[in-house]
Order: C-alpha cells, then structure tokens, then sequence
C-alpha cells in the first residue's frame, strides 16, 4: 500500500522546494555597505574638522591672510624669504592690514597665513579623500547603484563648498571692508552644515540593509518625524545666525544677560541705512535675533523631546533624549560665552556644540522615519 500524500502537497511534482532564506535578498551588501560607511565617517570627520579649524580661522582673523585663490598651485607655500615677502605685500593692500594691522610684523602674518592655508589644505583633503573612496569602491563595484548618484554628488558639494569660501574671502579684499561679509560667511557656514548632514543622512541609510529601510519606513513615526523634520530646520536657521554673529563680533558685545544693555532691547535699532543692512550688520539687532531665535529652538526642541518619550522605540527615545541633553548644554554655553566677551575658547565650544547638535537632530529624524525594532519582554 502507497504512502499517504499530505493534501497540501504539490500534485505531480516531486522536485524538492528549498526554504526560502531570511536576508537572502540583502546577504551580499555587508561586505559593500561596510566600506562605504568607513569612506563616509572619514568625510563626516573630516568635515567636522574642517568646520572648527575654519571657525579658529574666523576667530584669530586669518581669513584674508591669502588673498588669491589658485586651487592647484595655491597648495605650495612660500618656500623662501623673497616667497615670503610676496605673500606679505599681497596682505598689506587689504583694508583688514591698513586700518587695522599696520604694525603686524612678518612673524605675525605667517601665524595668521598658516591658518588660511592648513583651512584651505583640509579642504583640497577632502576632496582627494571623497574622489579617490569614489573611484576605488566603484572600481571594486562596491557602490550601490541605487545610492551611487548620492555617493556622487558630494563630491560637487565639496567643490562648491571650496568656491563659496572664495566669495567670502573675496568679499573682504574690496579695499573697504576689514573683514569678510557676514552674509557671506553665513552662506560659507551654512553650506559647510548642509554637506555634513547630507553625508551623515547617507551613512545611516548604509547602515541599514535596503530590506529593513523598506520595512521600517512601514512603521515611520510619522507625527515625530514631522516635528524633528522642523526642528532640524530650525537649527539649521540658527547655526545661520550665529554665523551672522560671528561675522560681526556681535557677540563681544552686550555682554549683560537676559537684558542687553540694561534692556530687553538693543538701543539705536535700525540706525543704519537702508534698513535691512541692520539685520547683517547692526550688532545689537544681529545678537538680539540670536538670542530670541535660540530661546524659541530651546523650547520647540524641549516639545519633540518630551513628545519622542511616547515612542515604542527604545533607539528613538534615546536619540531624542540626546537632543534634549544637547539643547540645554548648547543654551548654557551660549549664555555663558555672551556674558565673558565671546573669548575664542568659549566661542569654538560653542560652535563645536552645535556641530553636535546637528548630528544629533538629524539622527534622532532618521530614527523617526526609520525606527528600529526592539523585542518586547513580558513580565509574568
């Protein structure tokens, strides 16, 4: 007598059927997605330094210390004493020499000339560093190609990055100025921040195979994700302002705080003409914005913090707490820079946090819209 055929069983064939494999479909990115993710935290690094030393470069007044922009041969430096000489002439012409650093001496322009150059190193670095990972990992044909046009196009960011700093420091060569334009600087700075959380944005989508994006954005936070989308905005908007600060020196006065010279506002609002020159270079009114801008980014981010503690994801919550923890460490350090006169120490910490911050803002958002799942435990 024959066997007995389960009724589930496929009539009229007697091939094996193999089990599929739970992660067969994404089993061979490891291997890819780990070298692009070590390519990506070097730029992240990079960059991260690169916006320190430039705000060191901003804070000793180095930035119009090299006053051409030659991005092969503006890699060599004065090599000699008559290379030297060259390069100081070059500076003396500069307003920034002749109505403030007429007696500056040879041994104190070359401090101030190699950090505008080891800026301007870091960034040609960069670049090497993000086309030479780029050629490599697509010669190994490790790039993704659903991610490579992402991949690709840090690299013209960096190369706008490079050429906006040029217009800055160019701003401060017209014969008039002694220092750089704040709104300048401003857009330096902010496209300094916008190529940091692009490339950080990119490094955590590798750090999740395309499978678990795609089941993750099933289960997207949608009401925090909103929110963090905003707040990462907003921080996004004060790091502009504070670079309009820094622009300025802004922040050396009205050092009293909460009240700026023994009031809510500034004295003499808008005296300069036109009117808007004072939103870019009326100190007071610059501070003044800073100060109403962060104490609003304190308050909504404290909301998206307290809002991420209902969430069911325990990597959520936590990055979340970060923010909060980071918002209120940044908010002390800026009281506390204001009030000491902005010393350069106080001011590059400050700066530094929110770098910090950023990152933190945009990771609590990529968890937002990607949560990771956690087991859940009973207790019985």
């Amino acid at each position: 007598m024959s066997d007995k055929r389960s009724i589930f069983e496929e009539v009229g064939n007697d091939t094996k059927i193999t089990a599929a494999v739970v992660g067969a479909i994404s089993r061979d990115e490891g291997s890819e997605r780990g070298l692009v993710r070590l390519w990506l935290w070097a730029l992240v690094g990079l960059i991260v330094i690169m916006i320190t030393v430039g705000g060191l470069t901003r804070l000793t007044d180095s930035g119009l210390s090299i006053t051409e922009w030659d991005p092969v041969m503006g890699a060599v430096p004065p090599l000699n004493v008559a290379a030297w000489d060259v390069a100081f002439a070059a500076y003396k012409t500069t307003a920034e020499f002749t109505l403030q650093n007429t007696a500056m001496s040879l041994a104190e322009f070359k401090t101030i000339f190699w950090w505008e150059w080891g800026h301007r190193q870091l960034g040609r670095f960069i670049g090497l560093v993000w086309l030479a990972g780029f050629l490599l990992l697509l010669a190994l044909g490790k790039l993704p190609k659903t991610r490579r046009l992402l991949l690709f196009a840090i690299g013209p960011f960096i190369g706008l990055q490079g050429f906006i700093g040029w217009l800055m420091v160019n701003s401060g060569l017209d014969g008039v100025r002694i220092d750089v334009a704040s709104y300048w600087l401003m857009t330096h700075l902010g496209a300094a921040f916008a190529l940091l959380g692009y490339i950080f944005w990119i490094l955590q989508l590798f750090g999740r195979s395309e499978a678990e994006l795609l089941q993750a954005r099933r289960v997207r936070e949608r009401k925090l994700f909103g929110m963090s989308t905003g707040l990462m905005h907003f921080v996004a908007l004060q790091v502009l302002l504070g670079a309009l600060v820094a622009g300025i020196d802004a922040g050396r006065n009205y050092t009293d705080w909460p009240l700026m010279a023994g009031g809510f506002l500034p004295p003499d609002l808008f005296s300069l003409t036109p009117w808007w020159r004072n939103f870019f270079e009326d100190d007071g009114l610059v501070q003044f914005i800073h100060r109403m801008s962060a104490y609003l980014l304190f308050a909504f981010g404290i909301v998206v913090a307290l809002r991420a503690k209902a969430s069911a994801h325990k990597m959520t919550r936590a990055a979340f707490g970060t923010v909060g923890l980071l918002l209120i460490l940044q908010m002390v350090l800026g009281v506390v820079t204001v009030m000491n006169s902005s010393p350069w120490s106080l001011a590059i910490l400050h700066q530094f946090t929110a770098i910090l911050l950023w990152l933190a803002v945009i990771h609590g958002r990529f968890l937002a819209g990607y949560p990771i799942a956690t087991s859940v435990r009973l207790k019985l």
